[in-house]
């Protein structure tokens, strides 16, 4: 489907985001309306850059704005006539610059895609949670309906009180009355004091009716009290954990705040209730009175849920975590790190008055070698609702800073227990006083385990600390987790390494991904919803390539050079190799598939099917490709140039088919730098393509040099700078003896003597070497002089093996 036709489709919300974007005259909404289907055809990023075709698809956007107005008055649309002529016109000044046009046009593009993204995540968060979700929403009805509830019985109750202060005001003034008159007929005073014995035991039904109102109400206040501390802010603190570890789970605090703050509001007002009691007895009292009767335990009890209550709402809305940090909860030492506080009571009179002071680590365990922690920065700040966006009364913190204290832990007392750097956990605590109508409260919040550390070498290992912790642990005070760690099943296992990627790229791990991942911890089984993870064996076995390094390496390189392919679902990525040669030979010559290497860390290699001459399927790997060749060449350059070179041979590309059947073009066309040759902005002072290739011989066999190499992948590939990143190197690399920076190619014939003056002959006179496949010229290119051109030695770019 058309991206602007997608983008028609999308919720008012995100709809919305897109009227705001054309809210400008660069490009008008009717325009790309009108001419989406020409629009997303062309090739903008290289008009950017080319103003030949810059002028090109100037011109023909002109055609097209006439084609429209042609139409438009054939329609007999006056409006839209109008505003056609006068677009044509404004793009009138792009005619000695189409560049910028062609900028401006792909920068809408992109931010149109932007959208999409958040839409499909938005999607994409709310299938995998859409059970959940109903619970959640019927819920939170069910909660809401109570607060409803609440409020009504609330307002009741102000005029039950209204109406028994009328009838104690009517019965006080009948009686002073009565006594001012001083009547002496005994009749008359047996018969009045008779009426207001009947006055005193009205009053003193509706005392107690007013009692049994109270008692209810705080019944109900109780339940709801009991729902929003011991379940709704329970699960938004889960909901919280699993969100600092990369789940997609709503963390928003207003809901709560709306429902912290009635109930609050609720509770003040029966003391108010309680207090018009008192006030009510010390002018009419009597014998069996029962407002003195119950009077004090409704105080005691409506103050200890008001407590409660308030303490519970005191909480850490963002947790900690430094600007370049990996993830929350990894801090390092003279490192400033942020971390935000909220109130959920929300009174605006208590903005800028409540004092939030920060300390670290009060109930720290005895454990020999376990650190401490000063907090150092702005550690007092005041509630306020100006730093929050939806006027929560919150404390941001932005400036801390943490440093050691010199003494040692531990002492007398202190346990055996020995913890690394990267298992200990630490906890961050916040501290301040809720003083409202003569009620003062000490409230405490505290964060999430933290990890210090105190080198950037430690951050990787201490977030996988993080990520167990908050995948397993509920216990969010639990600083001694590590000492006893316990194991994680695979299905909770599994959905955290997803997250990671859906956090990271906007695209989880299917099935599939994730059932590659089991098989190399476990093995091959028919199910492993049974299997358990210990954390040795996710992050201490076999150092330093532990499996999570292993995982995160991927990670990071997915990240930082492959996150759109990633995203639009180009790599297959997790894919055993058994399962990738049986998906292959199934699939024409040509087929190919993208996965992640098993063995080297960051690596991405590729596997396509040939066909032998007896018409057998073969499949063929690559070595695989990090993140030194990825950061001088793009991946999708790679596999769009990447050829084979076979003696008596015209070099070839064989990747033909992305996995099962697309053409590769159509695959990865659209993330093409550029089009031709010439243009590439890798070749920008040497005009030949700098392409990864393979050098087969198939007449040698070559013999296993590591695990990936067994299983199908190669050597590393090259080092070497060529281009303008040899030119752009800040110190030119010398050519030091080519003995010594030689290093033969196993896979070609010859010995290696005859290689080695082979190469002297090269770089002695490289001219004599114009037709051979160490430097392949672009037939469509111009000569190239490698005089002046600054490199290492050329090396072999690749190994495939059978």
């Amino acid at each position: 489907m058309a991206q602007w036709d997608r983008l028609r489709q999308l919720s008012d919300v995100y709809r919305q985001e897109l009227h705001e974007l054309y809210d400008r005259d660069a490009l008008p909404m009717d325009v790309r309306h009108y001419l989406s289907v020409w629009i997303e055809k062309q090739e903008w990023l290289r008009a950017a850059q080319d103003p030949d075709k810059a002028m090109v698809l100037f011109q023909e956007l002109l055609a097209n704005l006439d084609i429209q107005h042609s139409r438009f008055v054939q329609e007999e649309s006056f409006l839209l006539q109008h505003n056609i002529r006068r677009y044509k016109q404004n793009f009138q000044k792009y005619q000695d610059d189409p560049c910028t046009l062609a900028r401006n046009i792909l920068w809408f593009l992109e931010k149109e895609k932007d959208v999409l993204d958040r839409a499909d995540l938005a999607e994409q968060v709310q299938f995998l949670n859409v059970a959940q979700e109903a619970m959640e929403i019927s819920s939170q009805q069910d909660l809401e309906r109570k607060m409803s509830g609440l409020r009504n019985d609330m307002q009741c109750m102000e005029h039950t009180m209204s109406c028994l202060e009328e009838q104690q005001d009517e019965f006080d003034f009948k009686f002073q009355t009565y006594k001012m008159e001083a009547v002496v007929d005994e009749a008359v005073k047996k018969e009045q004091m008779k009426f207001f014995q009947q006055l005193i035991n009205r009053l003193d039904e509706c005392r107690k009716s007013t009692l049994s109102d109270l008692h209810k109400l705080l019944d109900k206040t109780e339940e709801l009290i009991n729902l929003l501390v011991k379940k709704e802010l329970v699960e938004w603190q889960r909901r919280q954990q699993k969100a600092c570890i990369g789940a997609p789970d709503n963390v928003c605090l207003d809901q709560l705040e709306t429902w912290f703050t009635c109930v609050a509001v609720c509770l003040f007002q029966v003391r108010e209730f309680l207090s018009k009691l008192e006030e009510l007895v010390g002018k009419v009292s009597y014998a069996n009175d029962p407002v003195k009767a119950q009077k004090p335990a409704l105080q005691r009890r409506a103050d200890t849920l008001l407590k409660d209550l308030l303490k519970s709402s005191f909480v850490v809305e963002t947790q900690p975590s430094m600007p370049q940090g990996k993830g929350p909860l990894v801090l390092r030492t003279n490192v400033q790190f942020s971390v935000k506080t909220r109130l959920l009571v929300k009174f605006p009179e208590l903005n800028h008055s409540m004092k939030v002071n920060v300390s670290m680590d009060r109930e720290a365990p005895q454990i020999k070698g376990y650190r401490r922690f000063n907090v150092l920065g702005n550690n007092t700040k005041a509630l306020n609702m100006a730093e929050s966006q939806s006027g929560g009364m919150v404390a941001d913190f932005r400036h801390l800073t943490l440093k050691e204290q010199k003494c040692g832990g531990g002492g007398k007392g202190a346990s055996d227990i020995s913890l690394s750097v990267t298992e200990e956990l630490h906890i961050v605590y916040f501290n301040t006083v809720f003083e409202q109508k003569g009620l003062s409260v000490e409230l405490q919040a505290c964060s999430l385990p933290v990890v210090i550390i105190s080198n950037s070498s430690q951050q990787q290992s201490a977030w996988a600390s993080v990520l167990w912790f908050n995948m397993i642990s509920q216990d969010t005070k639990d600083v001694l987790f590590f000492a006893n760690t316990p194991s994680a099943a695979w299905p909770q296992f599994g959905e955290m390494l997803s997250w990671q990627f859906l956090s990271a790229t906007k695209r989880g791990l299917n099935d599939a991904q994730l059932e590659m991942i089991a098989h190399r911890l476990f093995g091959k089984k028919q199910s492993y919803d049974n299997c358990q993870v210990a954390w040795s064996k996710f992050s201490k076995e076999n150092p330093p390539d532990t499996f999570y390094v292993w995982f995160d390496g991927i990670l990071v390189m997915v990240k930082s050079y492959i996150e759109d392919l990633w995203r639009d679902g180009h790599i297959m990525g997790f894919v055993s190799k058994g399962k990738e040669k049986s998906l292959l030979k199934k699939k024409q010559r040509g087929t190919f598939l993208l996965r992640f290497s098993e063995s080297v860390i960051g690596g991405i290699t590729f596997s396509w099917v040939e066909t032998t001459i007896t018409g057998e399927p073969d499949v063929k790997t690559v070595q695989p490709f990090t993140k030194t060749d990825l950061s001088q060449i793009p991946f999708v350059e790679i596999i769009r140039n990447f050829q084979i070179l076979e003696a008596e041979n015209i070099p070839e590309n064989p990747l033909l088919y992305l996995y099962p059947n697309t053409p590769k073009d159509e695959a990865f066309g659209k993330y093409y730098s550029e089009r031709t040759g010439g243009d590439s902005p890798y070749i920008k002072y040497i005009k030949t393509k700098l392409v990864f290739v393979s050098k087969e011989n198939t007449l040698e066999a070559r013999s296993p040099m590591s695990c990936d190499m067994a299983q199908g992948e190669g050597l590393e590939p090259m080092n070497g700078l060529y281009g303008e990143a040899a030119e752009q190197n800040d110190t030119p690399q010398p050519l030091n003896s080519p003995l010594e920076m030689y290093h033969p190619d196993p896979m070609l014939s010859g010995s290696p003597a005859t290689q080695e003056e082979d190469l002297l002959t090269y770089l002695s006179n490289p001219n004599l070497f114009a037709e051979c496949d160490i430097l392949q010229h672009d037939v469509g290119l111009p000569e190239l002089s490698l005089q002046g051109f600054n490199c290492l030695p050329p090396q072999s770019c690749g190994s495939i093996f059978q």
